[in-house]
């Protein structure tokens, strides 16, 4: 029998969850499973989590002068947040 899959745009709260299961200390969390595609961080320090780690900002000028990070309407990570220098790779 197959998993139902959660309709895209489906709010998960993951990013909540694994700044707590992972003890990152963020004030906001955010999470896409790719690490591509996040909403805008909107309280530092923020972190942009997928299901194998995070990349940490202690404040909203690191996170807006990230050169890996644009940020729109909403923030993309071209490639992934695992390709940034500040990943910090976690085990499930």
């Amino acid at each position: 029998m197959a998993r139902a899959q959660k309709p895209a745009g489906t709010r998960t709260n993951s990013g909540r969850k694994l700044n707590e299961r992972w003890n990152i200390g963020a004030a906001h969390a955010l999470y896409h499973r790719e690490g591509t595609w996040f909403n805008l961080l909107e309280r530092f320090p923020g972190a942009l989590c997928d299901p194998n780690g995070y990349v940490l900002f202690s404040g909203k000028s690191e996170y807006e002068n990230s050169p890996d990070v644009h940020i729109g309407q909403q923030t993309n990570v071209p490639g992934g947040i695992h390709r940034m220098s500040g990943y910090t790779r976690m085990t499930r």
